[in-house]
């Protein structure tokens, strides 16, 4: 945790913050070993950065007294990424990395080489979710959440949503054995789409194709899921 990410609920009437909850407490006794009179780095979800004075931790809480709020968060990729949804161990890690990275607009998608059980899991529950954002946030020390959508066709995605979303984005659809590689440090909008393990079947890369997207490589590898979209953001931005 490089950065204590305050919810607004944690904002107390009187300009100080109070936290409760395990897992913030558990980081600042044994991971930052804070003591009360240590000043630390915050930041207010969705809001600015800056310091904070630690005026009382214990087992049930922590207080703080806001010092300074500000700086900016940094800027963010300009990039939305759809995503195949991976096998949900993948996933919990995948959406950890490119928050950290970023990325701030995330599509996750059914594909032909999804399994529909994945569909089911509880790593999809929006609290879950939001858990594995926040923890991107923190390590990147950055405050503004991503969007996720979940987007269970694929037909229904290429027909209603994909038109929209290249409207003011260059579409790069990552898969092994396109002509061109990736390319290096782009400045446009983009959409960035990746496929499941086993890549996207013929199929699904014609359509994509034929809606106007970019297909690219990274090379003769196969890597999974949360490297190859690492290298890709990596490489792009």
């Amino acid at each position: 945790m490089n950065l204590i990410l305050l919810s607004p609920h944690d904002l107390t009437d009187d300009g100080h913050v109070c936290v409760t909850d395990p897992r913030r407490l558990a980081h600042l006794r044994e991971v930052h070993r804070a003591t009360p009179g240590d000043l630390l780095t915050v930041g207010i979800q969705g809001g600015p950065m800056g310091k904070a004075l630690l005026t009382e931790l214990s087992a049930e809480r922590a207080l703080f007294k806001l010092d300074t709020l500000d700086q900016p968060p940094p800027p963010p990729l300009p990039v939305h990424l759809v995503l195949a949804l991976p096998r949900p161990r993948m996933l919990a890690r995948t959406l950890e990395h490119v928050t950290a990275l970023g990325v701030k607009e995330i599509t996750l998608l059914h594909t032909k080489r999804v399994e529909k059980s994945y569909w089911q899991s509880p790593e999809l529950r929006a609290d879950k979710i939001h858990q594995h954002l926040v923890l991107g946030l923190e390590q990147a020390r950055d405050t503004q959440l991503p969007n996720v959508t979940l987007s269970k066709g694929f037909r229904p995605f290429l027909e209603q949503q994909l038109p929209h979303l290249l409207n003011d984005r260059r579409g790069l659809v990552a898969h092994p054995g396109m002509p061109n590689a990736c390319p290096r440090d782009i400045k446009t909008p983009t959409l960035l789409l990746v496929g499941p393990e086993g890549g996207f079947i013929d199929w699904e890369v014609e359509q994509l194709l034929t809606a106007g997207c970019e297909g690219m490589h990274l090379g003769l590898r196969i890597l999974r899921v949360e490297t190859a979209v690492t290298a890709l953001l990596s490489r792009l931005f």
